[in-house]
């Protein structure tokens, strides 16, 4: 560590380098840091800032480097506090002193922001490719129960009927919105800030854009004190990663439910749950458990880096070290959580049967009768206030609709006739023929186009 500490005559407290030291978690970023390295020595040979043998010697030294990192054979040392600098070590012991040309026109600082930004892009576009699979594993589930009708609920009330699949492809578009927020903050994340040196520049004519393609950046950054501080785009990341883990969240929150006894509307793979030590009956939801409690995480790393940020000068202060761990830690939740969902959905068995029963009591066509009302002539409330005293008196009585005589639903109304009893759960869905509707023509035209590759794939 000496060369790093020249200032100082005295050897950092061992303490204290391990404390200051990153190498435990950033030596993740070893591929991007290469990678970054790489181009930046294609760049400075082709300005002239270094000969093309020296770059061609520089490159050799790590590739080989990333070799011995992928095959374990690198030993990364603390002392050294990153991953820069342990690569760097290691290119002074592979090539001699030429290695020390590689780090002229650049800093530490715009080098960690050009490896994290590429991390980012790289894991957006695998975020989004485990949302498209969990998205599919949604309509598939869907399109196999695309007629079987359930109550829909409000307040876990149910409230009134709605077809399986219509519910299902409610998760379907909040994943497509994540994945366009995804989207955007690719967009974010899309811009070199290498070139930016420690806050100011660099006083050598470098080729941003050069290394820009080189290293697939559609942009390049426009004020080099804003690249070097920036992290708003690991903040986007971490905050829609937040919001799809909420959404997850929510599916778990309705499997675990609709799993249980008391609900009985699926079954779930016997992969996907666990037995009870003591209670031999039990298959419960661990993995939708687990993914419910998960998302705390994920909402804790994204307030973490907030407050990291929120009141930091410009432009790099060793506080945003503490930006990594958060990060990798949400990629990680956020894409193992993705993937078992798109294969525990596949899995899922409805239970048309126990469904149909839930509903057997139709008071959940109260709307459709005051509808019924309506279209009589009477005006909305009106028809309300009368469908809600018809409702208690058929669960005081403990009848459904449908089994009131006429004469039962004169009592309330002289516009009732024997045409009610054409009220029916089928009706009910039937009725509801609007765009984002649950008839069967707007579910079946939302089923096709969810699964259309323009959907899919090309946002």
């Amino acid at each position: 560590m000496s060369y790093l500490r020249n200032r100082f005559q005295k050897e950092a407290n061992r303490m204290a380098q391990d404390y200051v030291a990153s190498i435990p978690f950033d030596q993740r970023l070893y591929r991007q840091d290469v990678e970054g390295s790489i181009a930046h020595a294609k760049m400075l040979a082709k300005q002239g800032i270094i000969t093309n043998s020296e770059a061609e010697a520089i490159i050799a030294g790590l590739n080989s480097i990333c070799e011995e990192i992928e095959q374990g054979k690198f030993q990364f040392k603390s002392e050294l506090e990153d991953i820069h600098m342990n690569i760097e070590a290691r290119l002074f012991e592979k090539i001699g002193n030429v290695a020390g040309k590689l780090h002229t026109a650049r800093s530490r600082n715009d080098q960690i922001a050009l490896d994290l930004r590429l991390f980012v892009k790289e894991e957006i576009l695998k975020t989004i490719d485990a949302l498209e699979a969990l998205q599919c594993s949604l309509v598939n589930l869907a399109e196999t129960n695309k007629e079987v009708i359930m109550p829909g609920y409000t307040h876990l009330q149910q409230a009134q009927p709605v077809l399986v699949a219509h519910h299902l492809l409610a998760y379907f578009e909040m994943l497509q919105r994540d994945k366009k927020r995804f989207y955007n903050c690719l967009n974010c994340t899309d811009v070199l800030p290498l070139g930016s040196g420690a806050l100011a520049g660099v006083p050598y004519p470098v080729d941003r854009e050069f290394v820009a393609q080189e290293l697939g950046f559609t942009k390049v950054s426009a004020n080099s004190l804003d690249a070097v501080s920036d992290r708003d785009f690991i903040i986007e990341y971490e905050a829609a990663a937040a919001l799809t883990m909420m959404h997850l969240s929510r599916l778990a929150e309705e499997i675990i439910l609709w799993s249980s006894i008391e609900f009985g509307f699926i079954e779930l793979g016997e992969a996907y749950t666990t037995g009870s030590s003591i209670m031999p009956q039990k298959k419960n939801p661990d993995v939708a458990e687990l993914a419910r409690g998960k998302t705390g995480r994920v909402y804790g790393n994204l307030m973490a880096i907030l407050t990291t940020m929120k009141s930091l000068p410009l432009t790099y202060n060793r506080d945003m070290q503490e930006d990594k761990e958060g990060l990798f830690d949400t990629v990680d939740t956020l894409h193992s959580s993705l993937e078992i969902f798109a294969e525990m959905i596949k899995t899922i068995k409805v239970n048309a049967k126990r469904i149909r029963d839930v509903i057997k009591k139709d008071y959940i066509l109260a709307t459709d009768i005051a509808d019924y009302l309506v279209k009589k002539g009477l005006p909305f409330r009106e028809a309300h206030g009368i469908v809600a005293k018809l409702s208690e008196y058929a669960i005081k009585e403990g009848k459904s609709f449908h089994e009131l005589s006429l004469r039962e639903y004169k009592n309330f109304s002289p516009l009732f006739s024997e045409d009610v009893y054409g009220i029916s759960f089928e009706s009910s869905i039937a009725a509801r023929d609007v765009i984002g509707g649950t008839s069967p023509q707007q579910v079946e035209a939302a089923l096709q186009k969810s699964k259309g590759d323009s959907l899919l794939r090309s946002e």
